[in-house]
């Protein structure tokens, strides 16, 4: 069965890491800030800001010292027509009371015994990138398993690299697209011709894919 923490635990556990963080990376550039989600819970969970070249700190810090155990998910923006930024990351994380166990062995949880860095917390990450067709970022990697197959994914659509990412390569994308083509920028011009083809005609990525004609 599962389990729920909360609200005041919810509370607890959002301020503490809010105020860890602000009292590690205040004057740093990285802000923080508590948000609420509109759904039925209305949870809170902590949003993040934070410049490129404070990631890795910034990373190492979330993982080691906060606790925050799980990468669930990164996402690319590419904003062309903005003044202040030219891409945009964000990545989302959740802090789970998850624990190693002897084998043939089980571990109970109960949600209202949960305290400090055991209770559920969920972690927002926004980084912002300056302009340029060359978009970078430190690869965490390293720090959370899974961050690999995210990061590809981001790359692989949006065209954000990675750097120090070991194993980076198409995902989504057929493995023989052109170099430099990511769907997700927004000069590429998509088209979906009678709902079974998908093709770049900005790029002159022509080719058809074999299955052409299929009934999808």
């Amino acid at each position: 069965m599962g389990m729920s923490i909360s609200a005041a635990q919810n509370e607890a556990a959002v301020a503490a890491f809010a105020e860890s963080a602000e009292k590690q990376f205040g004057g740093s550039g990285i802000t923080v800030s508590i948000e609420k989600h509109n759904n039925a819970v209305k949870f809170s969970f902590v949003r993040l800001t934070c410049p490129p070249q404070h990631w890795i700190a910034l990373a190492k810090w979330m993982r080691f010292d906060a606790g925050i155990n799980y990468c669930s998910m990164i996402t690319g923006t590419h904003y062309p027509e903005s003044s202040e930024r030219n891409w945009g990351l964000a990545y989302h994380f959740l802090r789970q009371p998850v624990r190693d166990v002897e084998p043939f062995t089980a571990d109970v949880l109960k949600a209202s015994e949960l305290t400090d860095q055991s209770i559920p917390l969920e972690v927002e990450v926004l980084i912002d990138l300056p302009e340029g067709d060359s978009p970078v970022v430190p690869s965490v990697q390293s720090i959370w398993v899974g961050a690999d197959w995210n990061e590809k994914e981001t790359w692989d659509l949006v065209g954000i690299r990675f750097e120090g990412h070991d194993n980076m390569h198409r995902v989504l994308n057929p493995h023989d697209s052109p170099d430099g083509f990511h769907p997700l920028q927004k000069q590429h011009h998509i088209r979906y011709h009678d709902f079974n083809e998908m093709y770049d005609d900005a790029q002159g990525f022509l080719r058809k894919p074999s299955d052409e004609g299929r009934v999808k």
